[in-house]
C-alpha cells in the first residue's frame, strides 16, 4: 500500500505489540485523504455500515462492507465479521488499561484530578479526592517543588492503599511555555473596602487581620493580613477598642478591634482604606504612646491597558524590570528565538487569547505588533501571562533545562509523564531518550497537543510515540484553543480523537473540564455539556479548586448516565422512557 510504504521507516521502529495498532493508524490516514462523502450516502441508503465508525478497525470495516455488497451482487455471503474487526475494538481498551488503570464497571471514563499545593501539607486532601472517586493524581511540576511533590505522592499512595482503590500518579512538565517578562511593580499598597449596596450604603465592614511582627498566624480565610510593626506592638489593645491612622491618601480612617489574640487583632474597617507600607497607627494606650507602623507589604502587580488599533513593541527580556516603563506599551517575552524566527504578518496572541495582535515590524531585539483583538475599552496584559505565535516554528526542544531536572523526579515518584507542547516526532524522541538514560522503561508518557504544530504533525507524533510501551494524549484544549482560534476548536479535537483512535491511543480530555463548578459550587449549562462530549475519552481532567469534589461527583454522575448513550462516535440505543405514555411510570435517570 502506498502509505505504508511512506511512513515505511515509522512502522519499522514501532514496538511489536503496537505494530498493528501503527498500521491502522497508516490506514485511517490513507483514508482521511479522500472525500468519502457521496459513498457514504450510497452505502446508507442501502442499510449498509457508511464507515462513520471506522477508525478503530479500517482494513475490517472495509473488507465488511465490500463482502457485503459481493453478497448483494449475487456473490457469497460472509459468515461473520473479520477478525481484525474484534481484535482492534479491543486494543485500545487494553492500552487504556495498561496507561491509566483499569476502568471502573460504574464509569464512561477515568477522572484525573490536578492536586492543589496544600496536599503536600494535608493527608486529607488526597485522602477526600480519592473517597470521591480520583482514578489519577496530577501533580504539576510549573508549581511547588521536589519535596512537596514528594509529599503529596506519599499521601496519594497511603489514601489509595487505606480506601483499598487504585489510584495513579501523573506528573506534568512545563514545557518551553513563552510568557511575557516582568513589568515594574508598583507601591506597597493593600486596598481594603467594606461591603456596599447600590446606594453606596455599608452592609458590612470589611475585616482585616493585623498582623504581629514575624507571626505567620492567619486569622481565617478571606480576611486580609496586614502586618504591623514592632513586635508586640498590638499587646496593648482590647476588643471595642479604636486604632486610628491616615492612610496612603492622607484621609483618616479608623479601626474597629474586634479580638485580640497573642499574634495580632482582627479589626473591622467601615470605609475604603488604603494600607501602605511605613503608614503610623495610633493606638489606644495607656500612658506613654506606643510607636506602630504598617510594615512590609507585597508590591502590586502593575499591567498595561492596551486597545484594538495600538502599536505594541515585544523586546527581549531586560535585564532589570524597571527598565520598561511603566504604563508604556512595551512589553519582553521569556524566548529570544521568538526574534529569529517572527516574520511580518505572523500572529501573536497574548493572555489566553485576550489580546491578539499581528507583526508589522521586525528587529534584532524587538518586534513591533498591531494590535487587531481586544475587548472593548482595551485589555490589560501583565508580566508572566502566555504567548502564543501560532504562525512562527520555534525552533525549541520539548524539554527545558528544568524539565530535565524536574524528570529526575518524576520517574521516581510517577506511573506517567506529561510532555508538554509537544510539536513534532523529534520532541517524543528526546523525551524517550531522555527517559532511558534515567534507567527507566515502565513509565507511562502522555503527550500534551496544544500546539497547531503538533497538531498537523500527529500521525508522526503518535507512530515516534509507539516506540514506548505505554502511551497516551492529552487534548490540551487552552492553548491549543488560542494557536487554532476559538472557531476551529471543536473540529480540532474531533480529529485528535479520531486519529487516537486509530492509533489505539487513549486519550485525556482536559481543560476547563467544569472549572467554574469547581470554582464556584455552580456549574454552568455549557460546561456540563462539554463534560458529557469529553465521555468520548479515555479520561477527563479536572482543575483544583474549592469546590472540585462537588465537581467529581457531578463528572461521575455525568459519566454514568453517558454510559448508557454514548460510545465514541456511537449511539448506543438504550431503552428510553422519557416519552412513555404512562407518565407515571417515567423513571428519570
Amino acid at each position: 500500500m502506498k502509505t505504508e510504504h511512506e511512513f515505511r521507516h515509522a512502522l519499522a521502529e514501532v514496538r511489536p505489540s503496537h505494530r498493528a495498532s501503527a498500521r491502522n493508524l497508516v490506514h485511517y490516514v490513507a483514508l482521511r485523504r479522500l472525500d468519502l462523502r457521496s459513498i457514504q450516502e450510497d452505502l446508507a441508503r442501502l442499510g449498509l455500515s457508511s464507515l462513520g465508525r471506522s477508525e478503530a478497525h479500517v482494513m475490517g470495516s472495509l473488507d465488511a462492507v465490500i463482502s457485503v455488497l459481493r453478497c448483494l451482487n449475487g456473490g457469497g455471503c460472509p459468515s461473520r465479521l473479520p477478525a481484525s474487526v474484534e481484535a482492534h475494538s479491543l486494543s485500545l481498551e487494553r492500552n487504556a488499561d495498561r496507561l491509566l488503570g483499569p476502568l471502573a464497571s460504574d464509569r464512561a471514563t477515568r477522572i484525573m484530578v490536578t492536586m492543589p499545593s496544600d496536599a503536600a501539607d494535608r493527608p486529607d486532601v488526597a485522602a477526600e479526592l480519592v473517597r470521591a472517586g480520583m482514578d489519577i493524581a496530577r501533580i504539576n511540576c510549573a508549581h511547588d517543588t521536589p519535596a512537596a511533590w514528594r509529599a503529596m505522592a506519599e499521601h496519594i499512595h497511603a489514601a489509595a492503599t487505606a480506601q483499598g482503590r487504585a489510584c495513579r500518579i501523573a506528573m506534568d512538565l512545563a514545557g518551553p511555555k513563552l510568557r511575557t517578562g516582568p513589568l515594574p511593580l508598583g507601591p506597597r499598597v493593600v486596598r481594603i473596602a467594606p461591603d456596599r449596596d447600590r446606594r453606596g450604603v455599608v452592609l458590612t465592614p470589611a475585616r482585616v487581620w493585623l498582623q504581629n511582627g514575624s507571626s505567620k498566624e492567619s486569622a481565617q480565610p478571606g480576611v486580609t493580613e496586614v502586618p504591623v510593626v514592632p513586635e508586640g506592638a498590638l499587646s496593648c489593645c482590647h476588643a471595642g477598642d479604636v486604632i486610628r491612622l491616615r492612610d496612603a491618601r492622607n484621609a483618616r480612617r479608623r479601626l474597629f478591634v474586634v479580638e485580640v489574640r497573642p499574634n495580632g487583632a482582627l479589626v473591622d474597617v467601615g470605609k475604603t482604606t488604603y494600607f501602605e507600607a511605613g503608614l503610623e497607627l495610633e493606638l489606644p494606650a495607656e500612658g506613654a504612646r506606643v510607636a506602630a507602623t504598617i510594615g512590609s507589604l507585597p508590591r502590586l502587580k502593575t499591567a498595561v491597558r492596551i486597545r484594538v488599533g495600538d502599536e505594541l513593541i515585544l523586546t527581549r527580556l531586560p535585564d532589570e524590570p524597571e527598565s520598561v516603563a511603566a504604563g508604556d506599551l512595551r512589553v519582553s517575552c521569556t524566548l529570544p528565538e521568538v526574534f529569529d524566527h517572527a516574520r511580518v504578518g505572523h500572529r501573536v496572541v497574548f493572555d489566553d487569547g485576550k489580546l491578539g495582535a499581528v507583526v508589522t515590524e521586525c528587529g534584532a531585539d524587538e518586534l513591533a505588533l498591531e494590535v487587531v483583538d481586544a475587548r472593548p475599552g482595551g485589555a490589560r496584559l501583565q508580566g508572566a501571562k502566555g504567548i502564543n505565535l501560532p504562525d512562527t516554528e520555534l525552533p525549541i526542544p520539548a524539554l527545558t533545562a528544568q524539565d530535565e531536572a524536574d524528570l529526575a523526579t518524576a520517574v521516581e515518584l510517577a506511573d506517567i509523564i506529561d510532555v508538554s507542547f509537544v510539536r513534532s516526532a523529534a520532541d517524543v524522541e528526546l523525551v524517550q531518550e531522555r527517559v532511558a538514560a534515567l534507567g527507566v522503561d515502565e513509565v507511562g508518557l502522555v503527550l500534551k497537543i496544544e500546539t497547531v504544530a503538533g497538531f498537523e504533525r500527529l500521525p508522526d507524533v503518535l507512530l515516534a510515540a509507539m516506540r514506548s510501551e505505554r502511551i497516551g494524549v492529552m487534548i490540551a484544549r487552552g492553548d491549543l484553543a488560542v494557536e487554532a482560534g476559538y472557531e476551529r476548536m471543536a473540529e480540532v479535537q474531533e480529529e485528535i480523537l479520531w486519529l487516537c483512535e486509530a492509533a489505539h491511543v487513549p486519550v485525556i480530555w482536559a481543560t476547563q473540564v467544569l472549572d467554574q463548578l469547581a470554582r464556584t459550587g455552580r456549574p454552568s449549562r455549557a460546561e456540563v455539556t462539554d463534560a458529557a462530549l469529553g465521555a468520548r475519552a479515555e479520561c477527563i481532567m479536572l482543575n483544583k479548586g474549592p469546590y472540585i469534589v462537588a465537581a467529581i461527583a457531578t463528572l461521575l454522575d455525568i459519566n454514568r448516565r453517558m454510559r448508557d448513550h454514548q460510545h465514541k462516535k456511537q449511539s448506543l440505543l438504550r431503552r428510553l422512557r422519557a416519552w412513555d405514555h404512562d407518565l407515571g411510570a417515567v423513571e428519570r435517570r
